[in-house]
């Protein structure tokens, strides 16, 4: 069974439409989040921790390293619609981009023997490290991942509502704040799919060639 890591893992958009037959461990810092995480996923190991921290303690313990970093600081929306738009207004203030982002895509380049992928949105400036920019977000991984197409991802006129029904996840029960923000956060699940598949069935494929040769 492979073992699977979810860093920052939210409510679990990614995870939504992974296969039943793998271990995953979520990891995610709002206890509040974590508990509607675990309560859409009881099967998954849902652990309170800093995501990165934990990654550096225990990438290697895994088959598959999902990592979507915090990406407030990188985002085109709050540079130019929140501070270039209004900088007259001083609605929103200048940021230093979170570097994590970076160590992350760095680190496990270097040290991680199995897969992984790093998720971001696609920032407002030229990325520091190269990645591939499809289905609206921008990846870093050691596997190809493959164009996918999907519809327009402006958020900003979204409600709860419609992003409940884009996300494939209902949060009204769950009595938690800026639950419009949450799911913002939330990869599509059909993309979560596509990135797993990428990383699985490439690495199947050259297993089998290896065993034919």
């Amino acid at each position: 069974m492979k073992k699977v890591l979810n860093l920052y893992a939210g409510v679990g958009g990614n995870r939504l439409r992974w296969p039943s037959d793998i271990e995953v461990t979520a990891v995610e810092l709002d206890p509040q989040i974590a508990g509607v995480y675990s309560d859409l996923f009881p099967q998954d190991t849902v652990i309170i921790k800093d995501g990165h921290q934990f990654l550096l303690e225990n990438y290697m313990n895994f088959d598959f390293v999902w990592s979507s970093p915090p990406c407030q600081t990188h985002s085109q929306i709050r540079y130019n619609i929140g501070f270039l738009a209004n900088r007259k207004y001083k609605k929103v203030e200048a940021a230093y981009p979170d570097m994590n982002l970076y160590q992350e895509i760095i680190m496990l380049k270097y040290y991680c023997q199995n897969k992984w992928v790093v998720e971001n949105t696609i920032p407002y400036y030229e990325p520091l490290i190269p990645g591939i920019k499809t289905g609206g977000h921008i990846w870093w991984s050691n596997f190809n991942i493959t164009q996918i197409e999907h519809g327009s991802r402006n958020h900003r006129g979204g409600t709860v509502e419609t992003l409940q029904d884009r996300k494939q996840i209902n949060l009204d029960k769950y009595n938690i704040g800026n639950k419009r923000q949450i799911l913002r956060n939330c990869v599509e699940p059909e993309i979560g799919l596509h990135v797993f598949n990428c990383a699985f069935t490439q690495q199947e494929a050259s297993l089998l060639q290896g065993m034919l040769l």
